[in-house]
């Protein structure tokens, strides 16, 4: 069954359903082998991002190693998506490859995620508050290490952001990872594309160009590990 974008942002939220979590997943051997982790600590990492939004960037939080601004996408809630949304999973995988959560400043990007929105290539309000989220973080933390992320119009902000944002900018961003990508197969301005990750599941109609929602766009909670080994590669 397909959907078109103006019933999905209606139901959006009652259809972005966790996948069920794997034996291997649920109880990681190889990963526990090398952690310095007790089994009961790497759950907890597993599970720390929990809310639907997140300011460490703008609400007096030190500067860590590691900076990752994420735009989530259209009907999500607060400025991530909710706790089994893919941007809260991919922000687990992530700190639970890079030494925690204290590792690992996350910032949602505030806008309004409306239809109308993605059919104008993304919001340009959201547009224009990413690329200055990655001009006052290159300033204010010179050590971070600043990655892009996005999911469904989310992506189409950090493709807007990364081609607005300045060449010293974009060469301070480390990493950059898109889910269900509607601009699959465009540039991110001047940032490499080895620091790129685009992940589109076959049948997805939106990373093809189009407006319907099936169900290949909705299961992106799948790709959080791959995503965040990624990322751990590149910081």
């Amino acid at each position: 069954m397909k959907l078109t974008l103006l019933t999905v942002a209606l139901v959006s939220g009652a259809l972005a359903v966790p996948a069920p979590v794997s034996d291997a997943e649920a109880f990681p051997i190889d990963e526990l082998l090398v952690s310095k982790l007790t089994p009961e600590e790497h759950a907890i990492s597993k599970r720390q991002y929990s809310s639907s939004t997140y300011n460490q960037l703008t609400d007096g939080t030190a500067c860590r190693p590691i900076s990752l601004i994420y735009a989530r996408g259209t009907g999500q809630q607060g400025n991530v998506g909710d706790a089994a949304a893919v941007g809260p999973l991919f922000f687990n995988q992530i700190a639970s490859r890079v030494g925690g959560t204290s590792q690992l400043a996350i910032q949602g990007v505030t806008y309004s995620a409306s239809v109308s929105g993605f059919l104008q290539g993304g919001d340009p309000t959201g547009s224009t508050t990413m690329t200055n989220l990655i001009g006052s973080t290159a300033s204010r933390c010179p050590n971070t290490k600043i990655v892009l992320s996005g999911y469904s119009q989310g992506a189409q902000l950090v493709h807007n952001a990364a081609v607005r944002t300045s060449a010293a900018n974009a060469a301070r961003v480390a990493a950059v990872v898109v889910f269900g990508d509607p601009k699959r197969g465009q540039s991110f301005g001047s940032i490499a594309t080895s620091k790129t990750l685009t992940i589109c599941h076959t049948g997805d109609n939106i990373c093809e160009g189009g407006t319907s929602i099936t169900g290949a766009h909705l299961n992106y909670q799948n790709d959080a590990g791959t995503a965040g080994a990624f990322v751990a590669g590149k910081v």
